[in-house]
């Protein structure tokens, strides 16, 4: 599941500096206003890929994980109907 998000991430990534770099190395050279619109694309993928690289999904159980106060995780499981039983 990690992998496949870090992937995400980088293709989204690779995708931004690939429309900047020939927005401004070769597109300006017929059109500045492609260029600019193509720069504006690019800045919009980085909030989206950091939203797709943080995004958990329905496999990831970080509630279930204690939080490293007992008295918190005795709480939580007896809200929840388990029994932790530690020796």
């Amino acid at each position: 599941m990690y992998a496949r998000r870090r992937r995400a991430y980088f293709l989204l990534m690779g995708g931004c500096l690939f429309l900047f770099v020939s927005a401004w190395s070769f597109v300006r050279l017929w059109s500045v206003e492609a260029a600019v619109a193509m720069c504006v694309v690019a800045m919009v993928i980085p909030p989206v890929a950091a939203i797709v690289a943080n995004r958990r999904g329905p496999d990831d159980r970080w509630w279930d994980d204690p939080s490293g106060d007992a008295k918190s995780d005795e709480w939580w499981d007896e809200l929840d109907g388990k029994r932790r039983h530690e020796d």
